[in-house]
């Protein structure tokens, strides 16, 4: 009789780095998708406050430049290094809560819920730094700051919204234990 394994251990690291690289690049995609959707609503949102449709990227763009400023670097800031820098930073996040979700055991997705529950916490607290450095950076008023936050925090949750349902559908069955594995665990 041939002794079975209970887990192969051969083929460990493999199955990580595949589970990884597709993290990586699910939630590369869902950031950028995000994004975009975020922009859009957002465009649409600013221009029904009569505001012009690329302020959002005019403030980034800003503050953007008046950090590097105080490293010295001279940009020149406004709304085309706004847009550059939103479109990294967006991404880049989204890459960021692939690898979590799928790497962190308490945050796995396993639900819908629980997947658009945890894409607009992400997003709203790691937003949070980005947006007081930009409201101090450009020494805005209380009204303008309140504003400011208000705006993101609306655009920020269709971002989160947007992460999470890609986040849950392109790393479903990756994100999860097996239920073997679960129960014999519990055992």
């Amino acid at each position: 009789m041939r002794a079975k394994l209970r887990y192969d251990s051969r083929a460990k690291d493999y199955v990580r780095d595949s589970t990884l690289t597709k993290a990586v690049a699910i939630g590369l995609i869902g950031g950028l998708v995000g994004t975009i959707i975020m922009d859009l609503f957002g465009v649409g949102l600013i221009l029904a406050m009569g505001a012009p449709a690329s302020i959002s990227f005019a403030i980034i763009g800003d503050a953007t430049a008046g950090f590097f400023s105080m490293l010295g670097i001279a940009l020149a800031g406004g709304t085309p290094l706004g847009a550059v820098v939103h479109y990294l930073i967006g991404p880049v996040f989204g890459a960021i809560f692939g690898v979590a979700v799928s790497r962190i055991d308490a945050i796995r997705v396993d639900s819908l819920k629980k997947g658009v529950g945890l894409g607009i916490l992400y997003v709203e607290v790691m937003s949070l730094p980005l947006l007081g450095a930009a409201a101090i950076i450009l020494k805005m008023t209380a009204s303008m700051t309140a504003q400011w936050f208000g705006i993101s925090f609306v655009m920020h949750l269709v971002y989160g919204i947007a992460l999470g349902l890609i986040i849950c559908y392109g790393l479903g069955s990756t994100t999860s234990r097996p239920l073997h594995y679960r129960a014999e665990q519990d055992d």
